[in-house]
């Protein structure tokens, strides 16, 4: 009985409380990286679904979480009720693409790291997570290009030769490497695995190929999808 009074009371003289500044600037620091990781996912981002809307919920979530922190570290009484409520709680949220998770954990750590005062390893982190997103958003970029087949078809193949096509894609595509030929009476098809430096560059093409004659179709494809002009 001593014992478990003498527990009580140390869970009761357990509460240390907390700095009014260091939680402030704690708290706005979290909105601030939470709003900016928002821009980042709206900008970024590659989900079908409302980016800017879905970002929108970042900043309220981390500093909820960085309050939830701040309070619990403070109280190993509180840490305890709060493993109470969060077994009778249940959250659910309709996360459509593994995307959307990681940006969601994103936003829990930054309140977390700023909830534990740690803000130099939480603002470092953050930092050097933005420099991967850009980068791995370049290197994305840089191989659009890549693994684009393009399939050419013309209902007059006397009108429009392999050769023709062939010069206009040399003129506009970093790499040519054509993959099937269909030829017959009345319909010429040719499947092409293609690189092409930019969307400039590509509309030139296409449009330089439709130039050839009306009865042209072009379909592109690529590991993301499918687009038919």
């Amino acid at each position: 009985m001593e014992k478990l009074k003498t527990f009580e009371e140390f869970l009761a003289t357990q509460s240390v409380p907390l700095p009014v500044w260091s939680f402030t600037l704690n708290l706005a620091l979290a909105a601030l990286l939470a709003f900016a990781l928002g821009k980042v996912y709206t900008r970024y981002g590659r989900a079908l679904s409302n980016r800017s809307r879905f970002a929108g919920n970042f900043v309220l979530l981390a500093m909820a979480t960085m309050l939830i922190i701040s309070v619990v570290k403070s109280s190993i009484a509180l840490s305890l009720g709060l493993v109470g409520a969060l077994s009778i709680v249940r959250f659910r949220a309709a996360i459509k693409e593994p995307e959307e998770l990681v940006y969601l954990f994103l936003t829990i750590g930054i309140g977390l790291g700023l909830g534990a005062d740690q803000r130099l390893v939480t603002v470092v982190s953050f930092a050097v997570i933005l420099a991967v997103i850009r980068l791995k958003h370049r290197a994305e970029r840089r191989d659009e290009g890549q693994n684009l087949y393009l399939t050419i078809g013309a209902d007059e193949p006397s009108k429009v030769s392999l050769g023709a096509i062939v010069d206009v894609l040399r003129r506009h595509c970093d790499e040519v490497d054509m993959k099937r030929f269909d030829e017959g009476p009345n319909r010429l098809e040719a499947s092409f695995l293609v690189s092409f430096p930019g969307y400039g560059a590509l509309e030139a093409g296409k449009s330089e190929l439709r130039r050839l004659h009306d009865s042209v179709k072009i379909a592109f494809l690529d590991n993301r999808g499918i687009g038919l002009e």
